[in-house]
């Protein structure tokens, strides 16, 4: 649906607020009392009018701000009913959350303004319904059976009934907020239910901003005071430039300062989509943020945001850049956050990401763009001129590739966004039938492919009979050959399975050691390598992306090609051995288990069965990537593009959107069969005393001890759950929340064991 030309000028918000003030009812959106005990009343009015102007200022950045003040002026309209101001008088004490609605008591004070926008607007009012209706329960379906009353068609019918709208205009609210004309500007290129979003970001963020300004000026008072782009850009050469100084002069650190060079060449580029295919150790992620604070210095972007797959990598380079920025302008904004790192103004910024560099997952960035939770939302509409670096970009969720790809190209085309997508193994992402590619994708390097010969650093053996496999025992005897040797398996059974094998100096590592421990025994590796000392590792993939170990000899179990290329990077990286590392592709016992996994493997064991030469060049990726997609039953398994009308913009038309079915279906790590428990590990012994203890301590309390035990997690199947439950070995602590009770599970070198106790398998290593 495009709205139509025409309707009157967009009025002024700040000579409305002004207006409002002189005449304001005595219609209440909020109340408090301060520190004295007085009451403190936030006139409606006044609230609707500076909603509306910040909703509008927000919307300012893709050319929709009379939609977003509209939405602003009208999302409260319910609270003018009689029934809500005598809630709303009711409430005592300093309540943040007294304006939402759900709990007992509460009024519905949204509808009534979805209600007015239909019957004002007709069609183009239903728009401005979905962003007032859902602005505290999050955005609804337009109508479907599993819906029932949450859907938007069926709240209009239940207020019309009831005559929510009536009574709200019983009221008489001021005449200049009900009578406003339509919205005459145009959404941007691409999808309706992408705009749709952008515009209920700016208005929950309204919303949420202006209450907060009310309720709590302290802690609004902490959004403010970040330094400029410019200010950043600054630090970062001045770090670079002592970086230059202190670097070993080595071919591989060359070719890295020629990587920077042209990175920042680029950056005059026009905003747009662009990729950076360096092959690993060549310093993307330096070079990336060179790029992106020098494009968004150039073209006047607000934020650079830098988007990974896994938290393991993510701490580590969020560490980088709090080093480079400092750690006030660096917000890390994923679920295994620890509080003691945080302070109230990281918090604030990560609810809305207004802060100047943002470091995220995949999850939390993509969730997002499909999400219909206010509180998923709100930060939406700060992505509009920014730039976007997806780190490992062949590590997008395949199964959710149509979507993303879909909504990354919006964003380019009618919200300022650039994307750079940084990896060593760029996935081959142009259209072709039956895939809907990116377009206008622009490398950034002058030649990629010189780049793979001149940072070649290994020699990849190959199996002689890609149908023969190998056992575990022939695997471990040839590995005890080397004094420092990695080995990169499949799965967590084969990890054990394998180090069981190996003299009793060997380190495990795998995600049934959780977080904490994974991290102390890398950073272990890391130092034992460092100074010499002969190191055997036997790991799962979690070593592939983002851990710069460095070894003489890496193993690889057959799998998808970017993966034997990741593992390849941990091989002679810094170029510094006498001749080539070498890394030995083998066929385990075992095959992948089945899904994705194991149509990567298959596909990996074409491409490289059909090897002539290097295996590991650049040219063999794009090969991979379309034989693995091609592979796939599908790149939408949920249907998200159908649900949201992505690619029919006539149906669209209608604005019959399924916003809640999407944002529940759009979940890019499938949690369903995985239960969390938290181990006895390290830190965590007095973390749990403290929260075994903890009884009379408020929900916050209990929540930061939580968050802080995240870091001492793993993740286990269900059946595996069950059975230590009936075992008494682990318990459930709170709803969902598991922790392990006895002492003997988890073993300091292995990790949690879900069948047996960790005491058996550690004296069969010994």
């Amino acid at each position: 649906m495009e709205p139509a030309h025409g309707g009157g000028e967009v009025v002024d918000m700040n000579v409305q607020l002004m207006e409002a003030k002189e005449n304001k009812t005595h219609a209440l959106a909020h109340v408090r009392q301060d520190s004295n005990g007085e009451w403190k009343e936030h006139a409606l009015d006044e609230h609707l009018h500076e909603v509306a102007r910040r909703a509008g200022e927000a919307a300012i950045a893709f050319g929709n701000e009379d939609w977003a003040q509209l939405a602003g002026l009208w999302h409260d309209l319910g609270k003018y009913r009689e029934k809500f101001q005598k809630y709303i008088n009711s409430v005592s004490g300093y309540n943040t959350e007294a304006h939402i609605e759900g709990a007992p008591g509460r009024v519905d004070h949204s509808t009534a303004g979805a209600i007015h926008a239909i019957e004002k607007l007709g069609l183009h009012g239903r728009i401005l319904a979905y962003l007032i209706a859902g602005h505290h329960a999050g955005l609804p379906d337009w109508n479907n059976a599993e819906g029932g009353q949450s859907t938007l068609f069926q709240r209009i019918e239940t207020g019309k009934q009831n005559g929510y709208l009536q009574e709200a205009l019983n009221a008489v609210p001021p005449s200049e907020i009900l009578n406003q004309s339509r919205p005459i500007s145009l959404p941007p290129k691409g999808s309706l239910a992408l705009w749709l979003r952008m515009l209920f970001s700016c208005l929950v963020d309204a919303d949420f901003l202006d209450t907060e300004a009310f309720m709590d000026d302290k802690k609004s008072s902490l959004r403010s005071g970040y330094p400029s782009i410019d200010v950043l850009k600054s630090a970062f050469d001045q770090y670079m430039a002592q970086k230059a100084i202190k670097v070993k002069n080595s071919p591989v650190n060359h070719i890295r300062s020629q990587v920077l060079c042209q990175c920042r060449e680029k950056a005059k580029l026009p905003p747009g989509l662009f990729s950076l295919t360096v092959p690993t150790g060549g310093g993307k992620t330096l070079s990336s943020m060179a790029f992106a604070l020098n494009h968004a210095v150039h073209y006047q972007k607000n934020r650079v945001i830098y988007v990974i797959p896994y938290t393991s990598i993510l701490e580590q380079t969020a560490e980088v850049y709090r080093g480079i920025f400092g750690a006030e302008n660096v917000i890390e904004h994923h679920s295994n956050l620890d509080p003691d790192r945080e302070d109230s103004r990281s918090r604030l910024a990560a609810e809305n990401w207004d802060a100047p560099i943002i470091v995220t997952t995949n999850v939390q960035f993509f969730e997002s763009l499909f999400a219909a939770k206010t509180s998923h939302c709100r930060k939406l509409h700060n992505i509009v001129n920014s730039i976007v670096v997806l780190d490992e970009a062949q590590l997008l969720p395949p199964e959710f590739l149509a979507p993303i790809l879909h909504v990354m190209q919006d964003l380019a085309n009618g919200y300022k966004v650039s994307f750079m997508l940084s990896t060593a193994t760029q996935p081959a992402f142009s259209p072709r039938p039956k895939f809907p590619g990116l377009n206008d994708v622009r490398e950034l390097m002058d030649d990629p492919t010189q780049l793979y010969t001149d940072l070649k650093r290994v020699e990849a053996e190959l199996p002689d009979d890609f149908t023969s496999s190998r056992t575990w025992d022939s695997i471990a005897e040839e590995l005890q050959q080397y004094e420092s040797v990695l080995c990169i398996v499949n799965s967590r059974k084969d990890c054990r399975e394998l180090h069981r094998l190996m003299p009793k100096d060997t380190i495990h590592l795998s995600a049934l050691m959780c977080g904490q421990h994974r991290s102390q025994v890398i950073a272990e590796i890391k130092q034992r390598l460092k100074d010499g000392i002969p190191t055997r590792v036997i790991s799962t993939q979690l070593v592939e992306a983002g851990v710069d170990m460095d070894f003489p000899i890496v193993y690889r179990a057959l799998a998808g090609l970017d993966a034997v290329a990741q593992a390849a990077g941990r091989c002679n990286r810094e170029g510094m051995l006498p001749q080539l590392g070498k890394v030995v592709i083998f066929v385990p016992p075992n095959p992948a288990v089945p899904g994705l996994l194991r149509k990567a493997q298959q596909s990996g064991q074409e491409i490289l069965r059909l090897a002539d030469g290097d295996p590991l060049t650049r040219e063999r990726f794009e090969a991979y990537f379309k034989h693995y997609y091609g592979s796939l039953n599908s790149l939408d398994k949920a249907d998200i593009v159908g649900l949201l009308d992505l690619h029919n913009q006539a149906e669209a038309r209608k604005a019959e959107f399924s916003f809640r079915t999407a944002s529940g279906l759009f979940r890019l790590i499938d949690e369903e069969g995985q239960i969390a428990v938290i181990v006895r590990y390290g830190e965590s012994l007095r973390l749990i005393d403290a929260l075994e203890k903890s009884q009379n301590m408020l929900p916050h309390e209990h929540r930061g001890i939580l968050r802080k035990l995240q870091r001492y997690t793993v993740n286990i199947r269900e059946h595996e759950c069950r059975k230590l439950c009936d075992s008494k070995d682990i318990k459930e602590i709170f709803p969902g929340v598991y922790m392990q009770i006895t002492t003997g599970l988890y073993d300091e070198r292995l990790g949690l064991f879900t069948t047996g106790y960790a005491l058996s398998a550690s004296e069969l290593i010994s």
